[in-house]
């Protein structure tokens, strides 16, 4: 039962750590940038959860209504207008940007903030459901099903929308996509919206389940970048399971251990490189599928010829 119980609380927490590594991911996978103020947006979306949730007396799930388009235009003008600037001039001055953005950003909430601890509260936070004597935090559920949701939605708007389709482009080949007519600095714009407006959703589970600190961010920023390792750049469905990977091994070490064996998992890792012993085996299928592909395609020129050949010798026949 204690394993089950393990287990739960896990998959449970690795909802959050997931949320926390997707804006990373994003980034990453699409701008080709490591963005060192992803932190800082984790902390904004939390210190702006707190406040419109006490300002307006209303839960912190309901202020992301206002908080994640806020941080989404928030991150769009910052894109737009200091990280694209500084990209022209390679990947270090655009890196220095965002180190730079990092500092402002961390000062300014611990002027306006203090560095006193905050946490938003609510009326379900310590609520326990039990099953079959397994007792499962409500709010960690509710933030378990609030990630999910917000992977879904941002698979499915890069799958199936036109801007997404643009954004996965520019990430394939970036000059392509520029000559295809994409606006290549709208699009990591939007993708840095994207990511920043994830931060903020992070940022609310975060503040509802631990206290943070102005200068929290650099913590988050870590752990961003194991989920990241973990799942690979830009996959978000990886970033799931990564999430829920590092949560386990964060509850399988306790509140000593957990951090010692979440990264002594992440060197395992890197050390055995298991994506890769599973992408030779996609590769190779997928090899093994274009061949027959090509046998197939072979096939079925021979034998359309011979038929057209067949024809001509019935019509010289006749």
């Amino acid at each position: 039962m204690y394993i089950v119980q393990v287990l739960i609380n896990g998959i449970l927490l690795g909802g959050i750590y997931a949320v926390i590594g997707l804006g990373m991911s994003l980034i990453l996978g699409i701008v080709k940038l490591t963005n060192l103020a992803h932190g800082e947006y984790i902390i904004m979306g939390a210190f702006l959860s707190s406040i419109l949730s006490s300002a307006l007396g209303i839960d912190p799930l309901i202020a992301m209504v206002i908080s994640v388009p806020t941080m989404f235009f928030f991150g769009y003008a910052l894109q737009r207008v200091l990280i694209n600037h500084g990209m022209k001039r390679g990947a270090e001055p655009a890196l220095l940007v965002t180190f730079g953005i990092s500092i402002i950003l961390k000062d300014g909430m611990l002027m306006l903030f203090t560095p006193d601890a905050r946490h938003v509260a609510t009326s379900y936070s310590n609520n326990v459901i039990s099953v079959a004597g397994i007792d499962i935090s409500l709010l960690n559920v509710i933030l378990l099903a609030v990630s999910v949701a917000v992977i879904f939605i941002l698979k499915t708007f890069l799958e199936k929308t036109d801007t997404g389709r643009a954004i996965r482009a520019t990430a394939d080949d970036t000059e392509a996509a520029r000559l295809s007519g994409i606006n290549v600095s709208h699009t990591f714009a939007i993708a840095m919206g994207i990511a920043t407006a994830t931060a903020a959703v992070a940022g609310t589970c975060v503040s509802m389940k631990w206290t943070f600190y102005p200068t929290s961010g650099g913590y988050y920023l870590l752990t961003a970048f194991v989920v990241v390792v973990i799942s690979g750049l830009g996959d978000i469905r990886g970033t799931l399971m990564a999430g829920v990977l590092f949560g386990l091994m964060q509850v399988i070490g306790g509140a000593s251990y957990g951090l010692l064996i979440s990264y002594l998992f992440l060197i395992v890792l890197l050390v055995f490189n298991p994506r890769e012993i599973l992408g030779g085996i996609f590769r190779k299928r997928k090899l093994e599928s274009a061949e027959l592909a090509k046998v197939s395609a072979g096939l079925s020129s021979d034998f359309s010829s011979e038929q057209s050949g067949n024809r001509e010798v019935q019509s010289d026949e006749e």
